[in-house]
């Protein structure tokens, strides 16, 4: 995820200061990781230097000094390229689990133990994923998050049962290279 044009997306709304920024990208995007307040405002001045946010003021309403930034029109003109732009499949899929696995069967380990571990800890994830969707007034950002996440899960499961079946083969070959 591109927190620039993150942020430049929470700017189309209007002008907004950091901690605002802050606050906004966690309520929206609930199940992505939290941004540090020095993240925020370390994009917010690469923003600036590159033309495509501008300070709008300062002010303090009775608290510490704010800065408020608006995005330029380079800036919306970015986040349009950015938003529309389709996000290529990965041609290598990485898979830490699937490592896992290789290098249990090169090091003598116990690759289906493993196997099992994991898919008990994807369950747990999944069970809590399931309860924060379905609780009372939980809003629709964080349903369709979850949706994505479990989505993700179920396809680890599923990879993770193939894999299993044919652990004998896969230690074959690996023994073998």
């Amino acid at each position: 995820m591109s927190t620039r044009h993150i942020l430049l997306g929470l700017l189309a709304g209007g002008p907004s200061h950091g901690y605002d920024l802050k606050r906004r990208h966690d309520e929206r995007f609930p199940q992505a990781r939290p941004l540090a307040y020095g993240q925020v405002y370390t994009t917010l001045q690469r923003l600036v230097r590159d033309g495509l946010a501008e300070v709008d003021g300062t002010g303090s309403d009775g608290g510490p000094e704010r800065t408020a930034y608006r995005a330029t029109v380079d800036g919306s003109r970015e986040l349009a390229r950015w938003a529309g732009e389709i996000a290529p499949p990965a041609p290598f899929v990485t898979n830490e689990i699937f490592a896992k696995v290789v290098v249990s069967i090169l090091a003598d380990g116990d690759p289906e133990a493993y196997l099992r571990a994991q898919r008990a800890a994807h369950m747990e994830r999944m069970r809590e994923l399931t309860a924060l969707k379905t609780a009372k007034g939980t809003d629709l950002a964080t349903v369709l998050s979850a949706d994505y996440a479990l989505n993700h899960l179920d396809a680890d499961l599923r990879w993770m049962a193939t894999t299993a079946a044919r652990l004998t083969t896969l230690s074959a070959e690996v023994d073998q290279a």
